[in-house]
């Protein structure tokens, strides 16, 4: 996990960090974008993306989360996750996923 406000605020240690991962899935709650406009104002490049409100999981202000919903997430993370590893240029053996 990175912290997208030091990222935003282009703190160097989480620009760098953010930018040495081999995988990463960017999570945007809505279509507005705000963590992928963060990454890409930080010249972070964006490997892999999710839109919640594109699972069909409704944007409010409610954090009571309900655990289908969590699940689905958690579900279309390790997805991603998954076809970053099938596409990744000859992993070595022992290399982790983004989701171990």
């Amino acid at each position: 996990m990175f912290c997208l406000a030091g990222i935003g605020g282009r703190l160097s240690g989480f620009v760098r960090s953010a930018k040495d991962v081999p995988n990463m899935v960017a999570i945007d709650g809505c279509e507005v974008g705000c963590a992928k406009a963060t990454l890409e104002q930080a010249e972070v490049q964006l490997k892999s993306y999710l839109v919640l409100t594109e699972l069909g999981i409704e944007k409010n202000k409610d954090f009571n989360l309900k655990r289908d919903e969590i699940d689905k997430v958690k579900a279309a993370v390790k997805e991603v996750c998954a076809s970053q590893q099938t596409t990744a240029p000859s992993a070595s053996a022992g290399s982790s996923s983004c989701c171990d």
